[in-house]
């Protein structure tokens, strides 16, 4: 797997070793698959987010900590960031990780003809399985949840 994974890539733009592996993604996918783990996570409510928004979450999540808030929801982060940062013994910037990396994975495996992508009728969401058939166990995979401490526009 890992020889599989180091060859990953969507761009240059950023580069990220996650648990052994290192993956480079293009601007664009990155920013998709951070909004997309922001909105797993619970950590805002749909990934309908401005472009001062994408770079603080991009930002918390390739570097690990947001210099300067572009956004509101930028600000929110670093003011409460005591609070967002472990959620019952959970990092926030670990898991943005994980979902981002997680999400190439499965996406490489489709690529690779080992999973498949298929519409899910009883959660009415496209999900990955295994051409024998059975969901991918990494997409099963509990997440914690930081929906109780969620950005929300006023």
């Amino acid at each position: 797997m890992a020889d599989v994974m180091s060859n990953y890539s969507s761009g240059d733009d950023y580069t990220l070793e996650f648990l052994g592996y290192r993956f480079s993604f293009g601007a664009p996918d990155f920013e998709e698959r951070v909004a997309a783990a922001a909105v797993r996570l619970g950590l805002v409510p749909t990934n309908d987010l401005d472009e001062d928004e994408t770079a603080d979450l991009v930002e918390l999540a390739a570097d690990g900590r947001i210099a300067e808030a572009r956004s509101p929801l930028g600000s929110y982060l670093v003011r409460h960031w005591e609070r967002l940062a472990l959620v019952e013994g959970e990092s926030l910037v670990y898991w943005l990780r994980k979902l981002v990396f997680r999400g190439a994975y499965l996406d490489h495996r489709v690529k690779e003809g080992v999973l498949e992508v298929v519409w899910d009728d009883d959660s009415g969401e496209f999900a990955y399985a295994e051409p024998e058939g059975g969901r991918a166990l990494l997409e099963l995979a509990p997440t914690p949840s930081w929906r109780a401490l969620q950005f929300r526009r006023d």
